[in-house]
């Protein structure tokens, strides 16, 4: 049986219901080498496969060769048939909500309806500063973010959007042709406690996190939780996900991450087989829908060949 074929029937009969995707950076790479590695991520029967938004390396080095989000995006899509394609995540502050609702819609018909679309607050506070975009702070950050949320939601959703804000303002707003999807998921980004998951909560059909350890990440996924049962929401409305690292040994960590290296080790699947089931098996019994898979260039391809071979159908069946 061919391994994507055999990989799919360990699938239909594994006692856990998670999935696996591939967050790909676009820094230090190329559009060619991205299309490469999209179109074996999907052979390897990975279920989604996502870009971030950045102008510098998303690393605090000042390294400015990286790619543009929605042009990434939108070739991601085209490049594949069968994956969610998703953004973890677009910043709030970097395009006028209406911008990114446009780009959205259209993704999506490029897509076929498989586009989900991430949002945040944004961190990265150099890339700010050399464009001399407003940064402002975390309280202007996340009210810019709830603004726009609700802005793209509207116009993703409804003929005419009106909206009053302290950063945006719609009359009679449009944005046509629709996405395929009736319901474009709209996914938040961040573990803020107070705000970041009030907003996931009150707004958003997916919650995203990078590069935690499976005990605080339980620890949020329960404040998510209590937030949705304030607001009156099922919490089960809310996909719940995690950007983890994967690196078989140290030298590969360091070699994808670098000064982040030691940040990002709680997060990250490494050493045996299983030691990276005992990792995701946390993450699903907290609660993770999706365990996404965050790679730098360059590309550790033979270490994803091995995830996908050996520890993918060890995790579906522990």
């Amino acid at each position: 049986m061919p391994s994507t074929a055999r990989r799919a029937a360990v699938r239909e009969e594994a006692s856990l219901d998670v999935r696996f995707g591939v967050h790909t950076g676009l820094q230090n790479t190329t559009i060619a080498e991205l299309h490469g590695l999209w179109q074996r991520i999907e052979e390897l029967n990975f279920d989604w496969i996502s870009i971030w938004d950045h102008f510098y390396a998303a690393d605090n080095t000042g390294n400015p060769h990286c790619l543009e989000a929605i042009v990434a995006h939108a070739a991601l899509a085209a490049a594949t048939t069968r994956v969610r394609c998703g953004s973890l995540v677009y910043s709030a502050g970097y395009r006028h909500p209406a911008v990114l609702a446009n780009a959205m819609a259209t993704l999506d018909q490029l897509a076929e309806g498989r586009v989900t679309f991430g949002i945040g607050g944004g961190w990265l506070r150099n890339e700010y500063e050399v464009y001399g975009i407003p940064y402002g702070s975390p309280g202007e950050r996340l009210r810019r973010l709830e603004e726009s949320i609700q802005c793209i939601r509207g116009l993703l959703t409804q003929e005419v959007t009106n909206f009053e804000g302290d950063f945006f303002t719609m009359r009679n707003a449009r944005c046509e042709p629709k996405p395929i999807q009736q319901r474009l998921p709209i996914w938040i980004g961040g573990g803020g406690e107070k705000v970041t998951l009030r907003i996931a909560a009150q707004h958003a059909d997916g919650w995203n996190v990078p590069f935690i350890a499976p005990e605080p990440w339980a620890h949020k996924a329960r404040v998510l939780d209590a937030h949705c049962e304030r607001l009156g929401r099922d919490p089960s409305e809310i996909t719940k996900t995690v950007n983890v690292g994967m690196a078989f040994n140290d030298e590969e960590l360091f070699r994808q991450f670098g000064p982040m290296a030691e940040a990002v080790r709680p997060s990250v699947f490494t050493g045996s087989v299983q030691q990276m089931v005992d990792h995701a098996s946390a993450f699903c019994e907290a609660g993770a829908q999706y365990l996404i898979l965050a790679m730098r260039a360059p590309f550790d391809y033979e270490g994803l060949e091995r995830f996908a071979a050996e520890v993918i159908p060890a995790i579906l069946t522990a």
